[in-house]
């Protein structure tokens, strides 16, 4: 399904600083996988993203965006902010710290901004499919226009 009229917060941030982009949405199943929901939309996998929360050995956490059908790669991640080595939250941590629930979790909009790195992949497309803030949502917009919501750099962090 695409075009949704339903606003999340991501909407709401992204209307408010006038930046174009898509919405879609589906059926709220987070047992679904981003490959699955990429062929639900009907978009290609490589252009859909995932956002990981990570927590650093120094206790700092990040925020990792990769493609849905790639891992991210705690080595090159952990390189890619200086830091000896990091790690995935717990599941039950990701709420309390970014507002968000598993599935649902998107670069834009968190409770408090980390330090985000996106997989270099994403700078070779004109528009990118990330979580829209919520289970069932998603939006596209051109990656070069997320820098005007959130400050992050590009790295190789995939598997």
């Amino acid at each position: 399904m695409k075009n949704t009229n339903e606003k999340t917060n991501v909407s709401r941030i992204l209307d408010q600083k006038k930046i174009v982009y898509e919405s879609y949405s589906y059926q709220p199943d987070a047992t679904l996988t981003g490959n699955q929901i990429a062929q639900l939309l009907h978009l290609e996998p490589q252009r859909m993203f995932k956002t990981l929360v990570t927590v650093a050995h120094s206790k700092q956490h990040y925020v990792f965006v990769v493609p849905v059908n790639c891992e991210l790669n705690l080595k090159k991640a952990a390189k890619a902010v200086n830091e000896k080595s990091i790690e995935m939250i717990k599941m039950k941590e990701l709420l309390a710290l970014t507002g968000y629930v598993h599935g649902g979790c998107s670069p834009i909009g968190m409770k408090k901004f980390f330090p985000t790195v996106i997989d270099e992949s994403a700078e070779t497309f004109d528009k990118i499919i990330f979580s829209a803030g919520k289970v069932g949502h998603q939006v596209e917009m051109n990656p070069q226009d997320l820098l005007k919501v959130i400050e992050f750099k590009y790295a190789d962090i995939k598997e």
